[in-house]
């Protein structure tokens, strides 16, 4: 009895073991939270090839845009725990938008398991080049004496929004926010708002142009495109900071499957066409272990949720 029981245990135990080690027989397929063409869809499509090759699989990008996010975030956290299914996930789905809904329908924590860490573009404060604001401690100066107007960011919740706030909150100031879908560099230029946060990538076309002035960039270290530009955190700011996005899949998904996607991901970001483009969209490498990328979530979501929910972003 005890020899059948044993053979019975091995036999169950293969048969949890099997479907991460066949893995993957079918496609699989990658749900970005936001329309084709922004950089969470850009990095998957990049990603994405390689993944193919390295699989022998089909990886297949589907946009599920909508409420931030949550809505692709929503599916994926419900969708089988099979390896097959996974979500572009990180700052904005997963932590900024849920801290501003009373039922975002999952948890970052609770419900995925954290694959691979892809990174994101840092913000930049931008004024125009004749503007008499010539440092972040101009605008702190200005917006404590009442003469600053107000501020353009992407939209309410997004992570140049938050990097105002986040500042106020250390200055203990308040700036008026203007949200932006379009044309908030228009109005830079034209004198109708004085200043704009912005990620890196949308303002650096302008910066090195020289219709935007740059402040100040959440990076580590000073860009090498732009060397005059400092950093928050040389300005005595703890905000070293990015939009990132990460890999993730429903909680349950094989730890086998997590691993070898986990390795498969942090190779290709580090392929000599890829990392390049990393570099030059001043995306923050970091080759982290689905261990660390989940206690690099929940770092983010102490440090930016209470900024969200003081900004008046509060649950609806």
């Amino acid at each position: 009895m005890r020899r059948l029981a044993f053979a019975f245990l091995l036999t169950a135990l293969s048969f949890g073991v099997a479907p991460a080690q066949d893995w993957p027989t079918k496609p699989v397929r990658i749900v970005v939270p936001f329309a084709p063409g922004g950089a969470a869809d850009v990095w998957a499509r990049i990603i994405a090839e390689p993944l193919s090759a390295a699989l022998k699989q089909s990886v297949v990008i589907e946009n599920r845009g909508g409420a931030g996010g949550m809505l692709a975030a929503a599916q994926v956290a419900r969708a089988e725990p099979d390896g097959y299914t996974l979500l572009v996930g990180g700052l904005a789905p997963q932590i900024l938008a849920p801290s501003m809904a009373a039922n975002p329908g999952f948890d970052a924590i609770r419900d995925f398991v954290h694959i691979a860490y892809i990174g994101g573009p840092p913000i930049t404060w931008v004024v125009h080049p004749a503007s008499d604001l010539r440092s972040v401690k101009d605008v702190v100066e200005q917006a404590r004496a009442g003469k600053l107007s107000g501020y353009a960011s992407s939209g309410v919740g997004t992570f140049g929004h938050l990097v105002v706030e986040y500042v106020s909150k250390q200055q203990g100031i308040k700036l008026s926010h203007i949200p932006y879908n379009t044309a908030a560099f228009v109005d830079i230029l034209a004198g109708r708002v004085p200043m704009g946060s912005f990620t890196w990538g949308a303002a650096l076309g302008q910066v090195q142009g020289g219709t935007l002035r740059a402040l100040a960039v959440t990076t580590e270290a000073r860009r090498p495109d732009v060397p005059d530009v400092p950093t928050f955190k040389e300005l005595g700011y703890d905000l070293v900071a990015s939009t990132w996005f990460s890999l993730a899949a429903p909680k349950g998904t094989p730890p086998a499957v997590a691993q070898r996607l986990n390795r498969e991901i942090v190779r290709i970001l580090n392929l000599p066409d890829i990392k390049p483009r990393l570099e030059r969209d001043a995306f923050d490498a970091k080759s982290f272990t689905p261990a660390q990328l989940t206690a690099y979530f929940e770092a983010e979501i102490a440090r930016w949720k209470p900024i969200a929910q003081a900004a008046g972003m509060k649950p609806q």
